[in-house]
């Protein structure tokens, strides 16, 4: 069987143009899948390529160096700390979540964490209570107190417990979740794929850098590129039962493939909840930065949403070529623990926190690791100041490579959807550390 790729009926081409003008791009992250958005910079190295040595990359800084630090709302990145303190207790205290020199001598195994983690416990169970339940301008006064005193304490044990880096200044680009339209089965509406994991689809450690992983099946005793997009697309996988659910918009599941995670809304309203399960080996190269070089979008009017208007109105052929010149191909699984108020499970294990967590390198940055980094709302006039915002290191991505690269996951449905599309940036980025024991020792003494 052939999947079709831009073959619809009249209503379903009619129901993508309106789609398009109203919402623009649907699409989300986990694991390893691309994110990174409409990227304009040569693809990353194939998952098998060896990483480039690189010199020391961060920086001892001052919380003073950390633009708009003071105005941050610092108790909001309570939940996803704990949430990663959560991921890090069952593990041993060996087991590695990453980082290079500082980053991996202070945070990058899950036993660097325990003792951070129990003192956030003692700090949340110390922190002020709210105010009763009341109205008027009084109870407003001490509901603004009230919250005053919660990110001052926790202002305070970040800046106890924790030593700034700056990491440099990199690209910050945004992803989400999707909601996409599905179905169980094949019909004329619903005829794209999304696939499952293959079996001998083989995952390994990648040679020199095990923090990292490549994909590919074994071929004479060597590992090897599997099947790309063209082959999948022209029915490699068919027949196999692999298909997890049917989507109605071919555009809708390659933008899924690049952010990794989703939600498919069934007829009956039933939500399918799909993540990363692996992919295929083979290089991710952006489809954006092929329409720059060939004149079909200006390099500073390119976002997802720019994309997703050229393959509405380029048509089939050239769309389908389009697409299959990114021989990537990811794999989804369903994903059945999660409440439709979490967001989608990130590399590290939980789930993410809209604005509040990110993808990094991990290579460079420690999973579960604090990080202070400036972002601009692309919803916001261009000339808007830039915020400060804690964040928490929770997620990879296949196109986010270096210790200033980051994703800033904005959350799910279509307005998130229109930040993460349009977001493209600089970013200065810092990572929080812990003291060492004898200095936090020290200053409590």
């Amino acid at each position: 069987m052939v999947y079709p790729m831009f073959t619809m009926t009249p209503q379903g081409r009619a129901g993508l143009a309106v789609a398009l003008a109203l919402t623009g791009a649907m699409a989300a992250g986990q694991a390893d899948a691309q994110h990174g958005g409409p990227s304009t910079e040569p693809e990353p190295p194939a998952e098998g390529a060896p990483a480039a040595p690189a010199p020391p990359t961060l920086r001892r800084a001052a919380f003073a160096d950390l633009p708009g630090w003071a105005s941050d709302a610092h108790a909001e990145i309570l939940p996803a700390l704990q949430a990663s303190c959560g991921a890090m207790r069952p593990m041993r205290p060996e087991a590695p979540l990453g980082g290079e020199g500082e980053a991996a001598l202070r945070a990058g195994t899950a036993g660097a964490w325990m003792a951070i983690c129990l003192e956030l416990r003692t700090l949340e169970r110390g922190l002020p209570r709210p105010p009763r339940p009341g109205q008027g301008v009084a109870h407003q006064r001490r509901m603004a107190a009230w919250m005053a005193a919660r990110h001052m304490a926790v202002r305070e044990f970040i800046e106890a417990r924790f030593e700034p880096f700056a990491a440099g200044t990199g690209i910050m680009t945004g992803y989400y979740e999707p909601i996409l339209r599905g179905a169980t089965a094949p019909d004329e509406v619903f005829r794209t794929p999304l696939l499952a994991r293959p079996p001998e689809l083989v995952e390994q450690p990648a040679p020199g850098n095990p923090l990292r992983r490549r994909y590919g099946m074994m071929v004479e005793g060597r590992l090897e590129p599997f099947h790309d997009r063209a082959a999948i697309d022209g029915g490699a996988l068919a027949g196999r039962g692999l298909e997890l659910v049917w989507v109605d918009d071919p555009a809708d599941a390659f933008f899924l493939h690049i952010q990794g995670s989703g939600r498919v809304v069934l007829p009956d309203g039933q939500l399918v909840r799909v993540g990363y399960a692996g992919q295929n080996g083979r290089g991710y190269v952006p489809v954006g930065r092929l329409l720059i070089e060939r004149g079909e979008i200006p390099r500073e009017r390119m976002s997802m949403q720019a994309i997703r208007a050229w393959i509405a109105e380029a048509g089939h052929e050239r769309a389908t070529e389009l697409l299959r010149a990114n021989p990537s191909f990811v794999f989804f699984r369903k994903v059945e623990e999660l409440t439709p108020e979490q967001g989608p499970i990130g590399a590290m294990g939980v789930p993410l926190t809209p604005q509040r967590s990110v993808a990094v390198d991990r290579a460079h940055i420690p999973l579960g690791a604090p990080m202070f980094v400036t972002v601009r709302d692309p919803a916001a006039p261009r000339d808007a100041p830039r915020a400060g915002r804690l964040v928490v290191a929770q997620d990879t991505g296949g196109a986010i490579r270096g210790p200033a690269r980051t994703d800033f996951f904005w959350g799910w449905g279509a307005e998130a959807g229109e930040r993460a599309g349009r977001m493209r940036d600089e970013a200065a980025v810092f990572v929080l550390l812990p003291r060492p024991i004898e200095v936090t020792t020290a200053e409590a003494n």
